[in-house]
């Protein structure tokens, strides 16, 4: 029954076989394992079947001690096993997934961040794993990006300081769906009204568009109106400056002003920034950013830790619990 999987219990239906082939039960009573197998942690359902499973190995001439060892293996079969068809469509998603993530990693981060919220990884992670294989990220562009994610062309002269991707593999532009607090209408529309042209600035987006204020101070926190506006401070200065209600004053009867120039925002203010448009930063890791504070209190990198010999103490700790 365990010959194909070494010995080991993997699949329902193995658990069911074993008990019909070393305990005589029944279909019935093989079927009733399973389930309560399913839901012993829960209800403590596996308590009756030992004794009759045990008991009737133990009649069938299988020493004591063994029968226990299966019936533990059943035990702990409950927290991981599952039917064999699912194991094997699980299994095909995997092969698929592992095999995308290694030939396309572009298009691979491109599905995944569209198919947000989703599984154990968030957009963070991800985007750091593709940028570390390779692929160039673009920031969220309210003049260029979608309202999906994107594989783009290449472009140099909007990259930035972007690291370009590898040969092979196309840049990831992000979406407008990365903008944490733009509507789904908001988005829509701002594509739609791009199509009639290029935007002159920030107030004519928010005009042809029909953006509301919460709309259009979301995508300047985003960093997406940098292209239009300038550095988010000077791109929030003019979304603050943009009469958004029904009956605007003509822009053409307004007293000219002199454009006001802010001073950049700090590399601290971007991430913090970022992370509260998007929930990411394309930018420094937010340590890096703590690293000569930490280096005071002889907070070692992890490329000077690889350094140390074996045997060498150190204390460890993750950002996570120091957040």
């Amino acid at each position: 029954v365990l010959q194909r999987t070494l010995g080991v219990p993997i699949f329902q239906e193995q658990v069911m076989q074993l008990a019909v082939v070393a305990a005589g039960f029944t279909p019935g009573e093989a079927d009733q394992l399973r389930r309560a197998m399913a839901a012993w942690k829960r209800k403590g359902g596996l308590g009756p079947f030992q004794q009759r499973l045990v008991g009737r190995m133990v009649q069938k001439g299988y020493p004591r001690e063994y029968a226990d060892r299966i019936f533990k293996q059943i035990e702990g079969f409950g927290s991981y096993g599952f039917p064999e068809s699912h194991a094997a469509g699980f299994a095909l998603l995997a092969y698929v997934s592992s095999w995308i993530k290694c030939h396309h990693p572009d298009a691979f981060l491109a599905a995944l961040l569209n198919s947000q919220p989703m599984g154990f990884y968030a957009p963070a992670q991800l985007i750091r794993d593709a940028r570390a294989h390779g692929v160039q990220v673009l920031p969220v562009d309210a003049t260029v990006s979608g309202i999906e994610t994107a594989l783009v062309e290449p472009d140099p002269g909007r990259a930035g300081a972007a690291p370009a991707s590898l040969p092979g593999l196309r840049p990831v532009r992000l979406g407008l769906n990365r903008v944490g607090g733009l509507s789904d209408e908001g988005a829509k529309r701002l594509v739609e009204a791009r199509r009639a042209g290029p935007f002159d600035d920030a107030e004519d987006l928010s005009r042809r568009a029909a953006l509301n204020a919460h709309d259009m101070r979301s995508l300047a926190q985003a960093g997406a109106l940098q292209s239009l506006a300038g550095h988010r401070h000077q791109a929030a200065w003019a979304v603050a400056g943009i009469d958004t209600r029904a009956t605007p004053m003509l822009r053409e009867t307004r007293t000219a002003e002199p454009r006001v120039e802010l001073p950049e925002p700090s590399a601290v203010e971007e991430t913090q920034a970022d992370y509260h448009g998007l929930g990411f930063t394309l930018g420094r890791h937010p340590v890096a950013l703590l690293r000569d504070d930490l280096a005071r209190f002889r907070v070692q990198p992890a490329a000077v830790l690889n350094t140390y010999p074996n045997g060498r103490l150190a204390r460890a700790s993750g950002l996570v619990t120091h957040r």
